[in-house]
């Protein structure tokens, strides 16, 4: 098991001088811009690349999880959303986000098999914390998303445990985030190439817009870089021999995490949600028929009390946030926020790319890193540098 912690020496899209859009973005640039949110992740590497062991190896797999908050989430459950882009993958206890409105539980971004897994593991977690779940009041309901990292990894074996949940839900930091092949986006791809984690933010006014991805789609010809057809450029460039990983599969899945502290409602998340959606059009993505596409959306500011001392409405809760539902209704502010999460989504793809390194698997199959060099050199080629 390797528990990554840092980003390799493969810069950031911006780093390489990749600019998308022109809102500043937060202090780290990533998902933890928005106060109090936390990422962890275990990255599991066992085995050398070669003939693939049904539910031995090797493993290209892990677990990535999201905090909306650094308190207690299950106590103080934040405004939430879950946008269904396609709908062929599994976000859990989505229906239910959508009924209520919160989130009760750190988010879990993982490898399609290892879905019961997590989430068994995420109750095993809360119980150890809280005796009254499950006993005296209602047992939390886990937030768990997935891609198929199959291309590379070994999935019979399920390979994510307890202690891996476990660890990256307390091992979780604010501050600079991993990305590329890291957590659940270890056995990820990304328009062919190799994908998985990446992040971004944009500020608006007083407010925050982090994105975080687990991207995991896209055929390489499709891949724009600011509107640049740099996937057609680099078709030929390292081309992934046939496999026998099944190839109308290789369009696979994404999961974007939306994490924001103004203080947003369901329904105003589900507007910014539709806008991570043309994010992700913008490099390419065709929500294509065997994509799972989700976006997971949360305030954190505003928060519903598990236990409250007066009956309550969400919406009480937003007109007692610093700006009222009105302003957020308001075109200038409202737009800005949409652009602020469609430029956001569109760069922490990117960085998923930037920042991930050639990875080997199962069959020998081979996700090469993202030719940096020759993308700038490309994008120059267009005027875009």
């Amino acid at each position: 098991m390797v528990m990554s912690v840092e980003n390799s020496s493969r810069k950031r899209a911006r780093e390489a001088g990749v600019i998308i859009g022109d809102l500043p973005s937060g202090k780290f640039n990533a998902i933890t811009d928005v106060a109090g949110v936390k990422v962890g992740h275990v990255t599991l590497i066992e085995g050398e690349a070669g003939p693939l062991q049904p539910g031995v190896g090797p493993v290209r797999t892990g677990v990535t999880a999201i905090w909306p908050h650094s308190g207690d989430v299950f106590q103080e459950k934040v405004a939430a959303w879950v946008q269904r882009l396609n709908g062929f993958g599994e976000v859990t206890n989505s229906e239910q986000v959508r009924e209520m409105g919160v989130i009760d539980t750190p988010i879990l971004l993982t490898g399609t098999t290892n879905v019961p897994r997590v989430a068994d593991a995420v109750y095993d977690w809360a119980f150890r914390r809280d005796a009254d779940m499950g006993v005296t009041t209602w047992a939390p309901s886990p937030i768990v998303a997935e891609c198929s990292d199959m291309y590379l990894s070994d999935v019979r074996g399920r390979h994510v445990r307890s202690e891996h949940v476990s660890a990256a839900l307390e091992n979780a930091t604010s501050g600079p985030v991993a990305e590329g092949g890291v957590g659940g986006g270890t056995g990820m791809s990304c328009f062919e190439f190799k994908g998985g984690i990446g992040t971004s933010s944009r500020v608006v006014s007083d407010f925050t817009v982090g994105v975080l991805v687990m991207s995991n789609f896209g055929r390489r010809e499709q891949m724009l870089i600011a509107g640049v057809p740099v996937g057609k450029e680099l078709k030929d460039w390292q081309p992934p021999a046939p496999t026998s990983v099944d190839p109308d599969r290789a369009d696979s899945s994404i999961i974007l995490v939306l994490a924001t502290d103004a203080p947003l409602d369901p329904r105003q998340l589900e507007r910014l949600s539709l806008r991570a959606g043309a994010g992700l059009a913008r490099t390419g993505g065709l929500l294509s028929t065997t994509s799972g596409d989700f976006v997971i959306a949360f305030s954190n500011t505003n928060r519903v009390p598990h236990y409250p001392t007066s009956p309550i409405l969400m919406q009480r809760i937003i007109a007692e946030a610093p700006v009222g539902d009105a302003t957020f209704s308001h075109p200038p502010l409202i737009n800005l926020l949409f652009k602020a999460t469609l430029e956001a989504t569109e760069e922490a793809i990117l960085n998923s790319m930037f920042a991930a390194e050639t990875l080997a698997g199962r069959d020998y199959n081979i996700r090469h890193a993202l030719p940096i060099e020759a993308t700038l050199a490309i994008l120059k080629k267009y005027g875009r540098l």
